[in-house]
Parts: structure tokens; sequence; C-alpha cells
């Protein structure tokens, strides 16, 4: 320290000049001198830890293959289930197509003995009503509205199926049958299946189904109405929201007139009403709802039920 001036002010070399004069760590440079000097790690110690790595490899590698010959193993079990599941659901579709034929012949057969025992008249007007109502066979002119999944599109990363916007869903058929009553059509069936006003389209899992009967693509719903029956439902909002997925998402719609349709007969409804229950006494006056013994019939889901547009949009 020189006489008569105060302590000299020292600096630190800041972080860049530092980094770029010792650019290397000096815990690295202790390492290889102590591996120069002899003091690093010896040979057996280095011989050790290669036998465990090849001892893990070998441990995750024997997994693997256990696991990939478990799934092997299982999938034709599972395939066999599958196949299994799906004669099943086939031999049933049969039966129930089968029964469904007999109860139209059973049906035609009882139409034959009503009509010999009724009047003309009545039994004109008997035939009307079930025209009117889907429980008797229609022929006519109209409409028929087809539509179809569109292509659907792999992942570009995954190669996965993605989301398909242009596939057909169940409110997409309900849009339809609405507009098409709205356009003033007398009869509508969806691939072959007659709706009434206890009808319902409805979507479980993947599958479309219209009165609980799976119905699958491509979708034909037919019409029967007046002649300007086309023109109306062209001109629907139903129309043009079908119009623009097809042209965005590749979705196939078409609608086209058609001569000399025929519809098929609704299945018999099984309808179903609350009744009002009687006092355990036997007064015959009904019990409040909620008393002690009161009971009523179950209603049917579908009684009562009609076709209503979906609430919803894409």
């Amino acid at each position: 320290m020189s006489a008569g001036r105060g302590p000299e002010r020292t600096y630190a070399p800041d972080f860049l000049t530092e980094l770029f004069q010792n650019p290397l760590d000096p815990g690295y440079s202790d390492a290889a001198a102590s591996r120069r000097a002899g003091r690093g790690p010896t040979g057996w110690r280095r011989s050790s830890i290669r036998v465990v790595t090849l001892v893990t490899l070998a441990g995750l590698g024997f997994l693997l293959a256990l696991a990939y010959r478990q799934t092997i193993e299982g999938e034709p079990g599972r395939s066999q289930a599958r196949a299994g599941l799906v004669a099943q659901i086939k031999q049933r579709e049969g039966e129930t197509d089968q029964l469904a034929r007999r109860a139209d012949e059973l049906r035609a057969d009882v139409n034959r003995q009503r009509d010999a025992a009724l009047s003309g008249s009545d039994a004109a007007r008997l035939r009307d009503l079930e025209a009117a109502t889907g429980l008797g066979r229609v022929r006519g002119d109209g409409v028929v509205v087809r539509v179809a999944d569109g292509p659907s599109e792999p992942d570009a990363v995954t190669g996965v199926a993605g989301t398909n916007l242009g596939r057909v869903l169940d409110r997409d058929l309900q849009d339809i049958a609405n507009a098409l009553w709205s356009a003033g059509a007398e009869a509508v069936s969806i691939n072959g299946q007659r709706l009434t006003a206890t009808s319902t389209i409805r979507a479980a899992g993947g599958a479309i189904l219209v009165d609980f009967r799976p119905v699958t693509g491509p979708y034909e719903v037919s019409a029967i109405g007046p002649d300007q029956l086309e023109r109306k439902f062209r001109n629907s909002a139903a129309a043009a929201l079908l119009r623009q997925v097809a042209a965005e998402h590749g979705m196939s719609f078409d609608v086209r007139g058609a001569d000399d349709l025929t519809l098929p007969a609704a299945s018999e409804p099984q309808l179903r009403y609350a009744v009002p229950s009687v006092s355990p006494s036997g007064s015959g006056s009904p019990v409040p709802s909620g008393s002690t013994g009161a009971s009523h019939s179950p209603v049917s889901p579908g009684a009562g039920e009609s076709l209503s547009p979906s609430g919803g949009g894409r």
C-alpha cells in the first residue's frame, strides 16, 4: 500500500471474459489429470459397469420379448371371440328377419279376413288410416335421398384414422326425415324401415338404429308425397347443411325424384300407458300418486315420441 493513498480497488472479471479465457470447466481438467496419473477407475471397476449394463439390457430385452409373445398368443383367442360374436349377431338378425316375414304373412291373412268381414266403405277407411299411420304398405311417386360416409383421412403424423367429419350421423337422418315431413311427405322410410309417429332414430356406439334396428350406409331415405316434395326438400335448411358438409368433407349426398315407390308397413307398435290403480279397499277410487300401494304400468320410452330436429349442428 503506498503512503498517503488508500487501498487499491480490485475488479473481478465479468462472466463473458471468464468464459472466453477459461472455456473448459476445471472439473474436466482435474479428471483428465487423474486419469493420466493413474488415479481413475480401475480396470475391474470398468468391467463391472459394462457387465451391469449388459445384464440390464438383456433383462429389458427378455421382458419385451415375453410381452410380445403373450400379445401374439392372445390375439387368436380375441379374434375367435370377435368372430363368434359377429356370427351370433348375424344369426339373430336372420332369425329376426324370418320372424318379421312371418309376421307380415300373418298380418296379410288377418287383413284379408277383416276386409271380408267388413263392408267396403269401412274396409277402405281402415286401409286409409293404416296408410296414414304407417301400418299399411303404400305406393306412389316421391323422392329418394341418398347419403353415405365420406372418406376417412388418416392422421399425417400417427397414420391412424382420425375424426371423419364427413360421416353420416343419426341427427343427419333425423334432419332429412323432418325436412321431408315438413315438405309434405305422406310416408317415409329409411333403408326399408318405415317411420311412424313413435319411431326413433338414435346412435348406439358407431351404429345408427331406426326403431332399435341397425341400418348401415349408404342410407336411403325414401318418401312418398306431392309433386313439389323434391323442390321443397332441396330448398330446406337440412339439404343446405348436407350440401355444405358434402362440399367440405366429402360426404355423399344426392336427391332424386322417383316414380312408383313402394314403402313397407311398419311393425305393430307396442303402446303402453298408465292407468289409475284401484285402492286396496276395493272402492274403485284411484289412489293418489305416491300413496302406499299405488302402481302404474310402465311407459315405453318410445311411446308417443315423435321425430324432432336434432337441436345441434356439426
